[in-house]
């Protein structure tokens, strides 16, 4: 299929959602005189998990993996810039805590979203078509002033992830959320005569912290359930943060398959465990209000969800549990359910077009490409953090997506624009592959 217009323009790359990381794609590539891009998204404006904005929370790396300070320490998108911007660099300072607060890095991300020209919200991408004939892809969008189309040697998604919802859980339609929603519906919990919260990780530390603190208030029973095994701290050891390293990018990338995702599983508490400054604090907290009270509730680890249903008698989520160690089954009621059950990559409907071009693993996943790319043309369709199960768990790491953009920038410019470290860590992973150059 050839375009009809000849003289259309040409963009280098399009990329399609902008969260942190095509947004970072989009400040790193915003310089470069022979780099034309363009970015679509169909939210209004930039947002980054609203749903989670408590006023204490951290962000669990330091500020220097804002989005584009490990490619260009001197970008002006720097989030020590946007300190210095809004005079907020020598209070950072005295503070003397490298973790920004959650609130902060999503104004610093509103900040360089509002000084960038390329992007467009409110854009809604239909479809991406490969036009063989003049080696282009087409992009149709769906805006608020009708349907537009736009061409472009390159294609990058960083759509995100969606939120997940275990089997069990599924179904599920009254009286239960997901935790990404938790503050846009926190008044419907704490009016509930109990909430449960389910998950393992920092955002149901989180949640059960918070709502732990207004119980008291308010008089609710609160449960904290997870399979896990126990409340595990995240491990940020510095010999474990060397994980998140080229050279074991291509270490993971050159196992098989089946090895990988054994890896993912067992690497999950790396980085989707709990901080130990809010494990101490949930203590400290269950610690202080027992010495007045008995504090109503309850903490089950090594128990899993293996079945749920909406009693509407009783407006009520029955859930049917099971001991992970003993085996034995038992019920437990509540009025309200918070799943903080984590996120799973998605698989945009607007690539089926293309289809045809796209690379996959045995289980139907995207076969990413060592520089991320998931096409059989060479490098023209980039994912960023859908990754996971083929990088390992640099694919989520903010740290990492300065990197991951400055590889994709190399890839369509034919340079090295950015400097790309290719080793850095003391430890040897234990084959040839973490030893080779990137391409």
């Amino acid at each position: 299929m050839r375009r009809s217009d000849p003289a259309e323009r040409v963009h280098d790359l399009i990329g399609i959602g902008i969260g942190p990381f095509n947004l970072g794609l989009a400040c790193l590539s915003e310089p470069l005189d022979d780099v034309d891009a363009l970015f679509f998204d169909e939210n209004d404006d930039f947002a980054w998990h609203h749903g989670m904005m408590l006023d204490d929370a951290t962000i669990q790396v330091p500020f220097l993996a804002d989005m584009v300070s490990m490619a260009d320490p001197t970008s002006r998108y720097s989030f020590l810039n946007w300190l210095k911007q809004t005079g907020r660099l020598y209070p950072f300072y005295i503070r003397e805590d490298f973790h920004p607060l959650r609130r902060e890095y999503d104004a610093y991300c509103r900040w360089a979203a509002n000084q960038l020209s390329g992007l467009r919200w409110q854009h809604r991408v239909e479809s991406v078509e490969y036009l063989e004939d003049d080696d282009v892809f087409r992009v149709t969008a769906l805006s608020p002033q009708g349907v537009e189309k736009h061409l472009a040697r390159n294609v990058v998604t960083g759509i995100g992830t969606g939120p997940r919802v275990p089997e069990p859980l599924r179904g599920l339609d009254r009286n239960t959320r997901h935790s990404s929603r938790f503050l846009h519906e926190r008044e419907d919990l704490l009016d509930a005569e109990s909430v449960a919260v389910v998950g393992s990780g920092q955002s149901a530390a989180e949640i059960y912290l918070d709502l732990l603190n207004a119980q008291k208030d308010h008089g609710y029973r609160l449960d904290w359930i997870t399979r896990s095994p126990r409340f595990f701290p995240m491990e940020d050891t510095k010999l474990t943060l060397e994980l998140t390293s080229p050279e074991y990018v291509r270490h993971f990338h050159g196992l098989p398959e089946e090895m990988r995702d054994r890896l993912g599983r067992e690497q999950r508490g790396l980085y989707k465990g709990i901080s130990m400054s809010t494990i101490d604090e949930i203590y400290e907290t269950l610690y202080r209000e027992s010495v007045d009270r008995t504090v109503p509730t309850t903490l089950l680890a090594n128990t899993a969800v293996v079945g749920s249903e909406y009693d509407a008698g009783n407006d009520e989520v029955r859930l049917t549990l099971r001991h992970e160690e003993t085996g034995e089954t038992s019920e437990r009621t509540a009025q309200q359910l918070v799943l903080a059950t984590g996120y799973a990559p998605r698989d945009p409907e607007f690539l089926e077009p293309v289809e045809n071009l796209i690379a996959r693993d045995t289980a139907g996943r995207f076969d990413v490409d060592l520089e991320f790319h998931v096409d059989t043309l060479g490098g023209r369709i980039f994912v960023q953090n859908a990754e996971e199960h083929t990088h390992g768990l640099t694919a989520p790491d903010l740290g990492m997506g300065a990197w991951r953009n400055a590889t994709i920038l190399r890839q369509i410019t034919g340079r090295e624009v950015y400097p790309i470290e290719r080793s850095i860590a003391f430890q040897d992973f234990g084959t040839s592959q973490a030893k080779e150059d990137i391409k």
